[in-house]
């Protein structure tokens, strides 16, 4: 239990004690990474945007996939039910894959004794929330204007929002560390993410097929599952996350679970990861 409560008072502590130089690193992170391209961090933003129409266009004018009927019995439109999932998506994919080469990136600075190298996973993510906060914001103006207008449940997405940093920060304080001893690991990362975007209820709707229940519940044991379906649930399904008990305690065992072995593993790894890099 001890490593558990040092592990939720970890992340909160880096963001006080070191909040003003996450920031900053993490802006700089930000821009660093369009660097020399003419619009720079506008791709940022135009890239997802892009990759939404894209998927729209091929399911529902190519495919001719119809609208969606969610299990609460609300028809909307295929582009809004497809955005709701692929929001959260962009966001813990870029974290994990950029997060899982924080120290990599910033091996100079890890390099430095004095320098607290806990703080880059959470740097990684702060600089992909930019971008997330932004996407937030396009799609809460998609729903308006198909008229589903903001409520009180929308504002869960920053509860969803928080649930998917601690996740992310849970895999890649486990990941950052370990890649730098096996660099492998990027790719398989890489690989992984692949995989786990269709096999998570992004661009198909679970509710509307025919699957036993063991696949069910395999499906409903990604920890990505909880957030694309709460993403839903605040946006179209008007569910609250409480009233989702047996579900919202697997995630928060799931999540408590990944920052205390990120936490262990981190720790282990810190003292060679100088020497190593």
């Amino acid at each position: 239990m001890s490593n558990k409560r040092s592990t939720i008072a970890d992340v909160p502590r880096e963001l006080k004690g070191n909040g003003r130089l996450i920031i900053n690193l993490a802006k700089n992170d930000f821009k660093t990474r369009f660097a020399g391209s003419y619009l720079g961090v506008v791709w940022a933003f135009v890239q997802p945007v892009v990759t939404v129409f894209v998927y729209w266009f091929v399911f529902e004018k190519a495919l001719n996939v119809a609208g969606r009927s969610t299990r609460a019995g609300i028809e909307v439109p295929y582009v809004l039910w497809m955005i709701a999932g692929l929001v959260p998506w962009f966001f813990f994919s870029e974290a994990v894959s950029f997060g899982t080469s924080c120290l990599l990136d910033y091996n100079y600075l890890v390099k430095k004794v004095v320098f607290n190298i806990s703080t880059l996973p959470v740097v990684k993510v702060v600089a992909s929330l930019f971008v997330h906060v932004f996407f937030i914001v396009f799609m809460v103006i998609l729903y308006a204007v198909y008229g589903f207008y903001p409520s009180l449940y929308m504002l869960q997405i920053v509860y969803y929002s928080f649930a998917t940093i601690l996740l992310i920060l849970g895999i890649i304080y486990i990941t950052s560390a370990v890649v730098v001893f096996f660099k492998d690991l990027t790719q398989i990362i890489n690989i992984v993410l692949q995989v786990l975007v269709w096999m998570t209820p992004i661009m198909w709707n679970m509710d509307g097929m025919n699957l036993s229940p063991t696949v069910r519940t395999l499906l409903m044991a990604n920890p990505m599952f909880y957030i694309v379906d709460g993403y839903r649930d605040a946006m179209i399904n008007n569910v609250w996350f409480w009233e989702k008990p047996g579900l919202t305690c697997y995630f928060w065992i799931v999540t408590l679970v990944l920052l205390a072995l990120g936490n262990f593993v981190f720790s282990k790894l810190k003292a060679m990861l100088a020497d190593v890099l």
